[in-house]
């Protein structure tokens, strides 16, 4: 039976939680070493197993952050930016274990939310960096329900918040969409070429090339730290898989920034086959840790709730019919 589109919805939002959870312990590792230490094939493996500074099932930044988006379009109804900003400079403040370099300095340079990031890609020409795609799972599935134009446009605006790149807008933007096809039950792999034409112009090649069926994360030009190579290896990874479990072992295993990659491949393998697809072995221990916001950590029933919160416009828009 196919996962309803409420179970896609959870899916998504843990799904990237467990993602990043999973892929943070070997994050700027070779390639092929989670496989190594749990061969598939082998029977279920305890694989949330913590290393490099991070507690067995404990969330990254990437979490992190996309708990604080979702808080914030609850909160408000909406997006208020300036809100979100100042979430994330809260939390910026409380010496997370783990933030960007260049997510960092737009939230610590003093300046307005609006300026913060236009300002330090002027400055220093580089800002196209996953941290927005990263946290995307949540607005995703907030704004599922409205149309393609309105939930592009809403990626963009909070990625600008720290990426003053248009390609990390952009890149964020797809993200949007095919998480929003995959809850209205499609296949967001076979719209692919719809929303390649959707990105802007000025980014448009560059993710055709890391979109495309024969692309592999091998050909990648730049470190998947960057947001489109990112994006590519999570939806190469979707595309050569079956199964949520198997699409995050083989976005793990391409190595390098191994938790976001996963957290992006759980986003989109967590809204095609739903939540209950996700091993339980794998939310058992996950727990996002939120700094700067009176100890709060959210675990599976946390998650669940606020995912569920995210859908209940939904229900109340008499205008969705998908």
């Amino acid at each position: 039976m196919a996962p309803s589109r409420h179970d896609r919805a959870l899916g998504a939002v843990i799904g990237s939680a467990v993602g990043d959870a999973l892929g943070a312990p070997f994050e700027f590792g070779p390639e092929g070493v989670f496989s190594a230490r749990f061969p598939p094939g082998a029977g279920p493996h305890d694989e949330m197993c913590g290393g490099g500074g991070w507690d067995p099932g404990e969330a990254t930044d990437d979490t992190q952050m996309a708990v604080l988006v979702a808080e914030s379009l609850l909160d408000h109804g909406g997006l208020e930016p300036a809100d979100v900003f100042a979430r994330f400079q809260r939390w910026a403040a409380a010496d997370p274990k783990d933030i960007g370099l260049q997510t960092e300095d737009v939230l610590t340079n003093g300046l307005p939310w609006d300026q913060a990031a236009a300002i330090h890609f002027q400055v220093t020409g580089r800002a196209a960096g996953n941290g927005s795609l990263m946290r995307a799972a949540t607005s995703a599935v907030h704004y599922a329900h409205r149309p393609t134009e309105v939930t592009m446009d809403a990626a963009r605006r909070i990625a600008a918040l720290t990426h003053g790149d248009g390609a990390a807008w952009e890149g964020t933007a797809v993200l949007h969409e095919l998480v929003r096809r995959a809850l209205d039950g499609a296949d967001p792999l076979a719209g692919l070429p719809e929303v390649v034409a959707l990105i802007r112009p000025a980014h448009r090649e560059r993710y055709a090339t890391v979109l495309a069926e024969d692309w592999h994360p091998d050909l990648a030009t730049e470190f998947n730290g960057a947001v489109w190579p990112c994006l590519g290896s999570a939806v190469w990874a979707l595309r050569t898989t079956h199964s949520f479990e198997t699409a995050l072992r083989a976005a793990i295993d391409l190595g390098g920034d191994t938790d976001t990659v996963a957290a992006v491949t759980g986003t989109l393998a967590g809204a095609v086959y739903g939540a209950a697809r996700i091993p339980a072995r794998w939310t058992d221990r996950l727990h996002v840790p939120l700094p700067g916001f009176d100890g709060r950590v959210l675990r599976l029933p946390e998650l669940t709730r606020l995912a569920r919160e995210l859908t209940q416009e939904l229900a109340q828009d008499p205008t969705h019919t998908g």
